[in-house]
């Protein structure tokens, strides 16, 4: 099959300032566009600027999608809602709508309608707090946070809801005690700021002015609580609620800069093998609790972001219409990460279809006669490190069910994701793979697979995902052939082909 080639992957709000640094914008230049639309002024500047490389940027239409003025026709992108809506709503229109609400830059949109002042300044050193509904998404200014009782905890902090006391978190403002208890409702300790914002009260004294700060962060700083960091489906549902928390954010100039510090609320080392993608996001080192114990702390600007495992979420627990897919959000998130980590695009050489084959190194769901499969294939091997570059040029991506098939985020627009077994869990990486907007397939005849045993699950019973997997080889090719035809018809991968044609039509005739 020499038309094939498959790589075998082992799985081991801020002040303004005047003298603006261009240098600073660092976007995918696709994106560049609905940065300048939204802040004009810079646009303006740009142009009047030898130094700025971005002139060409400035004055292209496009928004983002939840700004105001943002017209359907204009935003970074519009659903496809091919599929039948199955009773959800009464017409094709509505469909697009509530997926655009749920899933896409509208979920930004409603976030922002929703956000209610909680602290109201009346000068400039006063303290400002404003959340949206159920306290998802906080951001404050001038903020006090009292870490002092932390010296004497011994037990480690981490998805704990006492992290604070009473009156250890406040601001100097006039306080809407009761508006801020109403939305005191969803108290879980990674669905909101509830378990901390109820212990928010208002100060007598301004914290800074008055010196009663043992530390006062003058970057803005993001406080985050995260999910599992060993588990890439679970940690880069917290990456990408960061993402469109900066978007939520997005008041200033540099509201996608790096030069801001991130706080993570336990009192843990952070470790993951997926940290690099926090220089994302952050150039500065990653503080935990422990940073701040036994201090009072005073915040100029904070940002208390959307969280991994809210009720109704955006990634995690995110009930998505039936019939649509491709959000826009997800497609920025998946360029932006890929940019801000010098992901490299490979040229490519040759037509052959590019194939990943993710192999688990774990006790359950791996494949029996993995072997068998890749030798019907051609492969190399590539370790850890090079993982997220191999995916951004992989075409088709395969694996079983599992927390490593997040990565189809970063795959190209035309790519198809095949879980080769979803081990009865259906939606999990469908819904994925259609927020991302990527083809999905899976096995679906049960007769072509052996099952080593029932599977046991650790609490008793018998589970599917608790087992391992032997596929049937010409079955596999079967569906490999399926994806390759949907890859080799996709406009975009065409598109890529004719570019590589004209490349080498081009190269023979410099060599002539």
């Amino acid at each position: 099959m020499d038309h094939f080639f498959i790589i075998y992957m082992l799985i081991a709000s801020i002040d303004f300032i005047s003298a603006f640094d261009f240098n600073s914008i660092n976007l995918p230049r696709d994106h560049l566009k609905y940065y300048f639309n939204t802040f004009t002024k810079i646009g303006e500047d740009c142009l009047n600027d030898e130094s700025c490389r971005f002139k060409k940027e400035v004055g292209k239409t496009g928004c983002w999608g939840y700004e105001n003025d943002c017209k359907e026709d204009k935003a970074y992108s519009k659903p496809s809602c091919s599929g039948d809506h199955k009773g959800w709503v009464k017409n094709k229109k509505d469909q697009i709508n509530t997926f655009y609400t749920q899933a896409d830059f509208g979920y930004i949109r409603e976030h922002e309608k929703e956000m209610s002042v909680m602290c109201e300044p009346l000068f400039k050193e006063d303290s400002s707090l404003e959340c949206s509904k159920y306290l998802r998404f906080c951001r404050g200014r001038n903020i006090m946070i009292n870490f002092t009782d932390l010296a004497d905890r011994k037990e480690p902090l981490r998805y704990k809801m006492d992290v604070l006391k009473d009156g250890q978190i406040g601001g100097y403002c006039t306080f809407y005690e009761d508006r801020l208890k109403d939305e005191c409702t969803h108290i879980s300790p990674l669905q909101s700021w509830g378990p901390e914002m109820r212990y928010f009260k208002r100060l007598d004294k301004r914290p800074i002015v008055s010196g009663d700060c043992d530390i006062v962060v003058e970057k803005p700083t993001f406080i985050m609580k995260i999910d599992a960091t060993v588990n890439m489906y679970h940690h880069f549902c917290d990456f990408f609620n960061l993402y469109m928390s900066q978007h939520l954010n997005l008041s200033q100039p540099d509201g996608f800069s790096t030069d801001v510090h991130i706080l993570i609320l336990e009192s843990f080392t952070y470790f993951s093998h997926f940290a690099s993608t926090f220089e994302a996001f952050t150039e500065h080192p990653i503080w935990d609790l422990k940073t701040f114990k036994g201090k009072t702390v005073c915040f100029r600007n904070v940002v208390f972001p959307l969280l991994p495992r809210m009720i109704f979420g955006l990634y995690y627990n995110t009930p998505i219409i039936w019939g649509c897919e491709k959000s826009g959000v997800f497609h920025a998130f998946s360029k932006h990460i890929l940019h801000r980590l010098k992901i490299p695009e490979k040229k490519r050489k040759t037509t052959r279809i590019r194939i990943t084959l993710l192999s688990r190194n774990t006790d359950y769901r791996n494949i029996l006669n993995e072997n068998e499969l890749i030798d019907a294939l051609e492969s190399e091997i590539v370790y850890f490190k090079k993982q997220l570059e191999v995916v951004r040029n992989t075409d088709l991506f395969i694996g079983i069910r599992g927390a490593g098939l997040t990565h189809l985020l970063f795959l190209p627009d035309w790519a198809v994701v095949f879980e080769l077994y979803n081990c009865e869990d259906e939606n999990c990486y469908l819904d994925l793979a259609r927020l991302r907007g990527i083809k999905y397939i899976t096995w679906q005849d049960k007769s072509k697979l052996e099952q080593q045993d029932e599977g046991k699950h650790p609490d008793g019973g018998a589970h599917a995902k608790f087992t391992n997997y032997k596929f049937d080889v010409d079955e596999f090719m079967r569906l490999i052939s399926n994806a390759e035809e949907y890859i080799t018809s996709h406009k975009k991968f065409k598109k890529l082909l004719k570019k590589l044609e004209n490349m080498k039509k081009n190269s023979n005739h410099d060599e002539l």
